[in-house]
């Protein structure tokens, strides 16, 4: 049995038919970052096909599942890390008063092979005692997986600020790497990423061109502690956020292979794109944590299916603290039903052939090559950050968002609309509160669009 195929124009016409005295165009709107997103993509109006897989995975997996566990008690990490590991999670990554010091980092890890499960860190500006903390515990093991995640660009860019100069930050991250890169050669040991953009309300473009700039701050500093180029791009991995947008948010990895192909190119030194894909956490609620599990699974699914190389769940109450053992086995099941029932890996790019995903992953891949582009004339990313120039942009795409919920043009499910006027509280664990640092420029602080209409309710 066959079905026949509707042509453009007799889409177009059913579509007038529906909106009635609507005109069509009615349905075209603007993103954050200019972009207009169109009802109907057709061959007539799509581009050069695209792909843009993930690189196969040795074992089997269709991508590397990390489960993060935060906490500041060495015993009870070990419990949590043992927990996620023996329950399906490929890696962990890990936050916390027991990244201070080598002898708690190493009782947090106690049993657990580093040849065999990654261990990736977040440790903001305290990144480089926490990778030789993590060092120190893998005993010069030359197959560990370490995943050092060196990021002193976010963490300054979120503070507004450091203890040191950023300059003084970046380069004291660099020799870091220098000195495990001979130790561990399967290690990698920079995390640029886009997500303080993100986090803090910015558009696709920004989050992607804030990911590249960073890319290339890390090498130049790498390059400068005495790292080859390859070596540098190779240890380096790109940070994104993935949330309940999910179109756009596997299109935003899939642009980010393109933007990396291009940069390394450019650099002369072309290597593979590894994604680390983690869960949005503006787009999460505080007052009703429930509906959350809608949202990361949204988030996951965009991660597996844009051909993340990681994917990264928060627990649902992350937005009120830190998540518990249900929070964390549920952002681990999720991921597992994604990966091996809805078997999302089994395919090498699932959006390839769709002439929506195709020309929206195009067109995302210019415009964050284009902000790039304006961040690196600015003399960088840490210069931009400094002379105020990307701050603006973002909050420019943060409020339109913010007005879209507060005019109703936008819902969120369970606080704009379809309330729960009584809604179960989850359990949570207190997170300890960052201490304050004295600022150079404008802080990128996280946001939840959320919050405001929390208050109200």
């Amino acid at each position: 049995m066959t079905f026949p195929v509707p042509t453009p124009l007799e889409w177009r016409e059913a579509a007038q038919k529906a909106l009635k005295d609507r005109p069509i165009e009615s349905l075209v709107h603007l993103d954050a970052d200019g972009l207009a997103v169109r009802p109907l993509y057709a061959a007539a109006n799509g581009v050069e096909p695209l792909s843009a897989p993930r690189p196969s995975d040795a074992d089997g997996r269709a991508w590397d599942l990390r489960a993060v566990v935060e906490g500041d008690d060495p015993a009870a990490v070990n419990t949590a890390v043992l927990t996620e590991l023996q329950g399906g999670a490929a890696s962990v990554l890990l936050a916390g008063e027991v990244l201070r010091d080598s002898d708690p980092l190493r009782r947090a890890l106690d049993g657990v092979a580093l040849e065999l499960a990654p261990v990736a860190l977040d440790a903001g500006i305290d990144g480089p005692d926490a990778a030789n903390a993590l060092a120190v515990g893998a005993k010069g093991a030359p197959r560990a997986k370490l995943r050092f995640h060196l990021d002193p660009i976010s963490a300054f860019a979120e503070a507004g600020g450091s203890p040191r100069p950023a300059g003084e930050h970046l380069m004291l991250a660099a020799n870091t790497a220098q000195r495990h890169a001979g130790a561990y050669p399967e290690a990698s040991f920079f995390l640029a990423s886009g997500r303080v953009a993100h986090e803090a309300g910015g558009s696709i473009a920004q989050e992607l061109a804030f990911a590249a700039a960073s890319a290339v701050a890390y090498a130049r500093a790498a390059l400068e502690a005495g790292m080859t180029l390859e070596r540098a791009l190779a240890g380096t991995v790109i940070g994104l956020s993935v949330d309940q947008e999910y179109f756009d948010s596997l299109a935003k990895v899939r642009a980010m292979r393109l933007i990396w192909r291009s940069l390394t190119r450019a650099l002369g030194c072309e290597t593979l794109a590894v994604i680390e894909a983690r869960s949005s956490r503006r787009m999460l609620a505080a007052r009703d944590p429930w509906p959350n599990l809608l949202r990361l699974t949204a988030a996951g699914f965009a991660g597996g299916a844009g051909g993340a190389d990681v994917v990264v769940l928060d627990g649902f109450t992350t937005a009120s603290g830190r998540p518990d053992a249900f929070a964390r086995r549920q952002a681990r099941n999720t991921q597992l039903v994604l990966m091996e029932e809805a078997s999302l890996g089994r395919v090498d790019d699932p959006a390839a052939g769709s002439w929506f995903l195709d020309s929206r992953t195009r067109e995302l891949a210019e415009a964050g090559w284009a902000e790039f582009q304006a961040i690196e004339a600015e003399g960088g990313v840490i210069e931009a950050l400094v002379g105020g120039v990307v701050q603006p942009r973002i909050a420019r795409a943060r409020a339109l968002r913010q007005t879209a919920y507060a005019d109703g043009s936008a819902q969120i499910v369970g606080v704009t609309k379809f309330v729960d006027p009584d809604p179960r509280p989850a359990p949570v664990e207190a997170r300890p509160v960052s201490a304050a640092t004295q600022r150079v420029c404008e802080p990128l602080r996280p946001i939840r669009f959320a919050e405001p209409h929390e208050a109200d309710a």
